[in-house]
């Protein structure tokens, strides 16, 4: 365990032993008893991990950022069994392999599911799939603070003031995200109450939006949200998790208003507004404009979730779109706006100083006095070439399945962001039950990699290949 640090995953373990608890006493109340006893194993055995994790004594040398890559990986291997047992015990007749997909895709905040029709399945089981979401989206939270350190120090100085994060800087940005991520989770609950949208649905949603996950309750999202009122409401409670979560907090609570807390959430609402408008001008003539919306919202967020509407001229923008993500600090996934169009600058300020030698051009974010280096362009170059690679290898691992070329690549983009397949994007109608084996386990593999940073990946690499 010298490579893991175990105890930062024990937290997370009792978490899902608290969930556990809270759908043994759902399934109680509503008599729910098909699958009750399934809960009672994950209660057990993510309470024993957890307790030995807790127990373990940890090193005291500080952690070198690659064993804390190592322990982040750990937890996306070690919480979805724990988590796919619900699944792989209940009277739904799942393969283990079947079950670790679902509970791999709800952690990460995917969403591609083995249930072909979520009435067939009963409350206790569906909760358990958001409960999954809301865990996994919590997690991918709390490792962005873990895995600071590779991250440019530009991003460190739009969360906190301090020069370094010490161990009780990181516990009190970690509290400040745990009441952030429940309350927003709470207010989202209380909002589509508010709409009339039933408590179990509105429940799930809740978790879903907060997580960025794809994970509905039904298997329509037409059968909740029934009118336009409702469809415009749901897709700006989206943008929550496609802005930092801490935005909300920083508008509200902050006293010096410093704009390096706002500059990355500035440059996304702008980008939001060119989308959309966009959006409005050039393709909403032979749409519905909400339907649009949602389908748009949901992209730049990452859930992937639409109305049954048929989109396909625009399939491939909304891939540009997933491609392109959200906040750093949110639960969205994607390559991030800020760090395109960190690199777009920053590639055409080179340009111009070879055709404009006598001038200077500053590498400098608007709306802030942050500048960023060559250092911070290099990660960022490298991020986008392991992604290229990433879905080259993944695309044609897809093609060797049978898949078309072009359903291929867009499930390796929707793999690789951590985006729900639905008619958004063409891909609505894959069965992931009766996939081959190995197509299950490169999406499985794939889905981890897209969760974590991707620069981790080259991190990883130069420690095995390049040892000192």
């Amino acid at each position: 365990m010298s490579l893991f640090r175990v105890k930062y995953l024990s937290f997370f373990f009792i978490l899902i032993s608290l969930f556990s608890f809270l759908n043994i006493i759902y399934s109680y109340y509503f008599d729910l008893y098909l699958n009750l006893d399934t809960y009672y194993f994950s209660l057990v055995v993510s309470a024993l991990i957890g307790l030995f994790f807790y127990r373990i004594r940890p090193n005291k040398k500080k952690p070198t950022i690659f064993e804390k890559i190592l322990t982040v990986l750990l937890g996306y291997v070690l919480m979805p069994l724990v988590l796919s047992l619900p699944f792989y015990l209940s009277i739904y007749n799942l393969s283990f392999l079947s079950a670790f997909f679902e509970a791999v895709s709800g952690f990460t905040s995917t969403g591609f599911t083995n249930f072909k029709n979520i009435k067939h399945i009963d409350q206790g089981i569906i909760l358990w799939r958001s409960s999954t979401q809301w865990i996994g989206g919590l997690y991918f939270l709390y490792s962005i603070i873990f895995l600071i350190d590779i991250y440019d120090e530009s991003l460190k100085k739009s969360l906190t003031n301090f020069l370094s994060f010490n161990s009780s800087e990181v516990i009190k940005q970690s509290i400040k995200i745990l009441l952030l991520y429940s309350g927003l989770t709470l207010s989202i609950f209380i909002i589509l109450n508010i709409l009339g949208i039933r408590s179990f649905n509105s429940l799930n949603l809740a978790m879903m939006i907060i997580s960025s996950g794809g994970f509905l309750p039904v298997n329509e999202l037409s059968s909740i949200l029934i009118n336009d009122f409702q469809v415009i409401i749901f897709s700006f409670l989206m943008l929550i998790s496609f802005f930092s979560i801490f935005f909300i907090y920083n508008l509200i609570f902050l006293r010096n208003k410093n704009l390096n807390f706002f500059y990355e959430d500035i440059h996304l609402f702008l980008y939001f507004i060119v989308v959309v408008s966009i959006f409005f001008i050039f393709f909403s003539y032979d749409t519905n404009f909400t339907s649009s919306f949602l389908s748009l919202v949901s992209s730049i967020s990452n859930i992937g979730i639409s109305l049954e509407i048929d989109q396909v001229n625009l399939d491939f923008i909304y891939i540009l779109l997933v491609i392109i993500g959200g906040s750093f600090f949110s639960t969205s996934s994607g390559l991030r706006f800020l760090k395109i169009y960190s690199l777009t600058k920053y590639s055409f300020n080179q340009i111009l100083s070879f055709s404009r030698p006598k001038n200077v051009f500053m590498n400098k974010l608007v709306f802030s006095k942050i500048n960023f280096d060559s250092k911070d362009i290099n990660k960022y170059f490298l991020t986008i070439l392991i992604f290229v690679i990433s879905l080259f290898s993944l695309t044609v691992l897809l093609s060797l399945s049978n898949f078309k070329f072009e359903y291929s690549f867009k499930l390796a983009v929707l793999t690789l962001m951590n985006t729900v397949n639905s008619s958004a994007y063409g891909l609505s109608d894959i069965d992931f039950q009766n996939l081959h084996f190995l197509t299950k386990y490169s999406l499985i593999f794939f889905m981890i990699i897209g969760r974590i940073e991707l620069i981790s990946v080259l991190l990883i690499a130069k420690k095995f290949l390049f040892k000192n």
